[in-house]
């Protein structure tokens, strides 16, 4: 499996994940389903470490690039970054000035230039992060590189079908509520009130993920913690346990 096929695969599910964000009514992936296990995540984050290893034993001469958070990484043409620490936004500005945030990417997952036909493109570290940059040549010339991109490669795709499928949602409230179970079984921390979203996304990107408002986002935390749906501890939201299970 070469990583023109790969990187071909994932800029198909991106471009399905790009026409969503313009129409919300559009979808082709109705009723689709992401679900995980609080083990299932257990085991994720094994995993991850696990290729972060090979990473470190692969290329322990090369230096990681460090970004701090807020910060706009360069995208270069033919490169991949894969994710060692931290999580990155990936997001596209549309010709009025509005944004439409497309992906969150964590530990050992990959993104780039090469792995989406989106345009234009932007990743911004949403936490300090640190990354190590691949040429796509060196992708090819690893079979052991290659085997351990898949299944992280896989992960953003099941995100990007899981995203699309939000559409399909009629209700605002139920866009919502399934995008906060998505982000708490993707970067979720489990602790004794629920999970805890290890990540804080302003209303404003909340509303651009699922075809709303900022006011209507706003207003709707509010009714799901009315309703003991979501708590708030020091700005991070909690989802119950029982909804990501």
């Amino acid at each position: 499996m070469s990583a023109l096929f790969l990187a071909e695969l994932f800029k198909h599910c991106r471009w399905l994940k790009y026409i969503s964000a313009v129409d919300c009514s559009y979808s082709i992936h109705r009723g689709l389903v992401f679900s995980m296990s609080v083990s299932q995540l257990t085991q994720r984050t094994r995993t991850s470490d696990h290729y972060i290893a090979l990473l470190e034993q692969l290329y322990h001469e090369r230096n990681l690039t460090q970004f701090t958070a807020g910060h706009s990484i360069p995208l270069r043409r033919n490169e991949i970054y894969v994710i060692c620490r931290g999580i990155v936004q990936l997001h596209t500005i549309h010709p009025d000035g509005s944004e439409t945030l497309l992906g969150l990417a964590g530990p050992s997952m990959p993104f780039g230039l090469s792995l989406t036909g989106v345009s234009p493109y932007w990743a911004t570290a949403l936490t300090p992060v640190d990354v190590l940059p691949l040429a796509m040549a060196e992708l090819e010339n690893s079979p052991t590189l290659m085997a351990g991109l898949f299944s992280h490669l896989s992960r953003r795709l099941q995100q990007s079908e899981a995203w699309l499928a939000l559409s399909g949602k009629r209700l605002v409230a139920d866009r919502l509520r399934q995008l906060l179970i998505m982000l708490a079984q993707e970067f979720g921390k489990v602790e004794p009130q629920g999970v805890k979203l290890t990540i804080r996304l302003t209303h404003h990107q909340l509303a651009t993920t699922i075809g709303t408002t900022r006011v209507t986002v706003t207003r709707l935390l509010r009714d799901f913690r009315k309703a003991g749906w979501l708590t708030i501890h020091q700005r991070y939201l909690i989802v119950p346990l029982s909804m990501v299970n």
